[in-house]
């Protein structure tokens, strides 16, 4: 992994990634965009992991794009076309990595989440926010348009009209307008944050692995498919699951009338 700059602990079937760069404030740099992707690989490699975590150290979920970054290409005499491939060999691949991990994946905000740093947190299926926290697409303030996958996940959660509208004017949601829009699944008062972020973490984690992997698949996938297309595919991945373990302790659980004891397989 690329130093410390994200930090991975996989602790009962949850691997959380940890933005350690709060000096930054956690913003997207090399070696943050190059850590994320080396923690996924090597979650990706282990049977253990049944949930991933990511969250930022130190106040700040990730402050955006690495402004220091920007400054150098400004002063530089960097050609257009070099800029352009490290921005989707850095950046843009971090954001996809993550939006594509097979686990569910869960941000942990409890501070701001702003520019590609917002688009890290959306890239997850789950967002869970302190009071504290905010979120903003504020590639305006830097001149720029959007990137790291904003026209492809923002409005896929908010709606195009207010997609556009969080872009073109760079607002920095606090966490109660953030939740009203949908872009945080929930928000915890910030003395009960770890608390109650826990104990979802674990909840998801406690699930049917098999199944939500094909679950979540699916769901990203349906947007874009007519409903016969889409019922047909999860038929598909029911005769898959219907093998797995999960399946029958859950049935067993069911008629036996007693929680079900998942075991990721």
């Amino acid at each position: 992994m690329s130093g410390d700059a994200v930090l991975l602990d996989v602790s009962d079937g949850v691997a959380t990634l940890t933005l350690n760069e709060p000096d930054a404030r956690n913003a997207l740099t090399r070696d943050i965009s190059a850590g994320i992707v080396d923690a996924l690989d090597e979650i990706e490699e282990r049977d253990d992991v049944r949930a991933v975590v990511v969250e930022g150290r130190g106040g700040a979920f990730s402050a955006g794009g690495d402004i220091k970054k920007m400054q150098e290409r400004l002063e530089g005499d960097v050609p257009l076309e070099q800029t352009v491939y490290e921005l989707e060999r850095t950046t843009s691949e971090t954001i996809a990595r993550v939006a594509a991990c097979p686990y569910p994946t869960i941000a942990k905000i409890d501070g701001p989440a702003v520019g590609a740093g917002a688009n890290l947190a959306i890239a997850c299926d789950v967002l869970l926010a302190a009071e504290s926290a905010s979120i903003g697409f504020v590639f305006r303030q830097v001149g720029l348009s959007v990137d790291a996958g904003t026209s492809y996940l923002l409005p896929r959660i908010v709606g195009e009209n207010v997609a556009k509208e969080l872009v073109f004017t760079g607002e920095i949601l606090d966490a109660e307008r953030a939740a009203d829009l949908g872009l945080f699944n929930h928000v915890y008062a910030d003395d009960e944050f770890e608390a109650e972020a826990e104990q979802l973490v674990e909840r998801i984690a406690g699930g049917p692995t098999v199944a939500f992997r094909h679950a979540k698949r699916l769901i990203r996938e349906g947007l874009d498919k007519p409903l016969d297309r889409a019922m047909a595919d999860e038929a598909t991945a029911q005769g898959v699951v219907f093998e797995t373990h999960d399946h029958r302790e859950g049935v067993e659980a069911f008629l036996e009338g007693r929680e079900p004891e998942f075991e990721g397989r």
